[in-house]
């Protein structure tokens, strides 16, 4: 297997650069090495992480580039991570991720449910009659809702000085 120092992504000896940094590939000699299994962030990670040492997986979390986070508010980060996990056990901890769903398994095609496109219409100009029409008859029914309002709060006083 070949494997990239940089970003810790292994590949197929066929493979002659990392697709993701573009940096040469080495041989992958040492099992124990951490590579690149998923990257997330939020409860996404929390859970990928829980999941991991939960059975048993050593693994490492650490943020692909220095991005702001809300950890002073929130006390959580949420930045994105990549996990890592040994190379010996890539396989079980692949597995686990795709029993939880968060890796969908190989050859399988990622269902994107496509909505039908929206057709919207473009909006008409208001000839300037009209426009002033309905100006008219919104300031009319302001008017009406202002008098409703306190002929209510009038009628409600009355009744409560009356029941004194």
């Amino acid at each position: 297997m070949k494997f990239c120092k940089k970003c810790r992504r292994f590949y197929e000896d066929s493979a002659q650069g990392c697709e993701k940094c573009r940096c040469e590939l080495t041989e992958l000699k040492d099992p124990s090495t951490p590579v690149y299994l998923i990257g997330a962030d939020g409860f996404e990670r929390e859970r990928i992480e829980a999941t991991l040492e939960h059975n048993g997986i050593p693994f490492e979390s650490r943020s692909q580039r220095k991005s702001p986070s809300a950890s002073a508010v929130t006390g959580k980060d949420n930045s994105f991570h990549d996990i890592r996990v040994p190379y010996e056990l890539y396989r079980q901890a692949r597995d686990l991720m795709i029993g939880i769903g968060a890796v969908k398994p190989e050859g399988e095609e990622e269902v994107i449910v496509e909505d039908e496109p929206v057709e919207y219409e473009e909006p008409k100009e208001m000839s300037p009659a009209k426009r002033t029409t309905i100006r008219i008859i919104s300031a009319i029914l302001l008017i009406i809702l202002f008098c409703l309002v306190i002929w209510g709060a009038d009628y409600l006083l009355g009744f409560v000085k009356n029941l004194f």
